[in-house]
């Protein structure tokens, strides 16, 4: 393992000088799916996963263009004696191949989850010194996309250590999606777009509005500041990533689950469920499946979204779309009902200009308007418009 890491770092320089693009024709539109973490943790178990994929199908999840089911951490428990990784056989006891193929037959991708250090955040064996072999495992699995955490890696260099892997997938005969999760910690959005298909901005989300977790995370708006002024970075093929979604986990409003929601639209997010999808109510499957807030998420045009305002508890956020037309979500922050007033010099339209405005979440149009509009919104409340010239 030492030797290992010498190696490793031994390389870092050469890697950092001449990071060769990831270019494996993938999520060209942030990658939508399901992950298990959030809601069931070292929890997940087979039957849980296979839930979860007959779910999405049923639920219309599918339909509105949710496509990964992605197992995290706690799935894998030991190395066999040739070193190939060991999927967990009292929580899988039908294999991953099996499970993928169960994934797969319902129309849906499957992925899967390591950590580029010796063991992953739970302690479970991960792929420094395998990262080749694990690569060519996860292919013959049918895996179609890889969270690589970024645990026990204390001052090993990111940039090296994530274009191993990056390397081995691309070797591995399979197109796989790669997500990075080293938390932001060292600007992935520097040098990622070369490396990953995603990459993580920040630490873990936790399941509330604001505020620092109980022993870590961050809450929905802290995230969001943290992510506002690097969207520079990201566009089809490679993603910003705010992690995964809390909506429908418990520590949210409806009106909070969709201000989440429609922030991570707005800013081209992969759109990662992390609920129970087996137990979803009305109002989380609703906030889940908009498409039209889906489709400000998913346009090819792949603009992260741009806050021009900022002030008095009032956020404006605005995304050019490829039709020529501009999504925006008004949010307000505070605790009481406010009065948003939008210019079309704000938010990149010509100042005389006519245009229609749409509310994605009431699923209608507003009305035609020319140098600007207003709206009340609630507290914690998104609104978001399209608005067409």
């Amino acid at each position: 393992m030492k030797r290992t890491l010498f190696l490793l770092a031994a390389q870092s320089t050469i890697l950092i000088c001449n990071l060769a693009a990831l270019d494996n024709g993938l999520a060209k539109t942030p990658p939508m799916g399901w992950n298990s973490w959030n809601k069931f943790g070292c929890k997940v178990r087979e039957d849980l996963v296979r839930k979860a994929a007959d779910s999405m199908v049923q639920s219309g999840m599918k339909d509105a263009g949710y496509q990964y089911i992605v197992i995290d951490d706690c799935w894998q428990v030991s190395r066999d004696k040739d070193g190939n990784i060991v999927a967990d056989p009292a929580t899988f006891p039908s294999g991953i191949k099996a499970l993928a193929d169960y994934v797969h037959a319902r129309g849906l991708k499957f992925g899967i989850y390591s950590d580029a250090g010796p063991k992953t955040c739970a302690g479970r064996p991960a792929s420094l010194g395998h990262e080749m072999q694990d690569a060519k495992q996860y292919a013959a699995w049918g895996v179609d996309y890889l969270k690589y955490d970024w645990c026990h890696m204390d001052n090993q260099n990111a940039p090296a250590a994530y274009s191993l892997m990056r390397d081995a997938l691309k070797q591995s005969g399979r197109p796989i999606v790669f997500s990075i999760c080293e938390w932001g910690s060292n600007r992935p959005w520097t040098w990622a777009p070369d490396v990953g298909n995603l990459w993580r901005t920040t630490g873990d989300i936790t399941d509330k509005w604001e505020g620092k977790g109980e022993k870590f995370g961050a809450g929905v708006m802290d995230i969001v500041d943290l992510q506002a002024p690097i969207g520079y970075a990201a566009g089809p093929g490679h993603w910003n990533d705010p992690d995964m979604l809390e909506v429908g986990n418990g520590g949210l409003t409806t009106v909070e689950n969709q201000a989440h929601f429609s922030l991570w639209a707005i800013l081209a997010a992969p759109l990662m469920a992390g609920n129970d999808l087996d137990a979803m109510t009305p109002e989380v499957h609703d906030i889940l499946t908009n498409k039209e807030v889906i489709a400000v998420d998913q346009d090819p045009l792949g603009h992260e979204g741009v806050r021009v305002r900022h002030q008095d508890n009032q956020d404006v956020w605005v995304k050019p779309l490829q039709n020529g037309a501009v999504a925006v979500v008004l949010l307000n922050r505070g605790t009481e009902l406010q009065t948003f007033g939008v210019k079309w010099e704000e938010i990149g339209l010509k100042p005389g200009q006519k245009a229609a405005v749409r509310d994605l979440w009431a699923h209608k149009n507003v009305g035609e308007f020319k140098e600007s509009f207003s709206a009340h919104i609630a507290p914690h409340q998104a609104m978001m418009v399209t608005l067409t010239p």
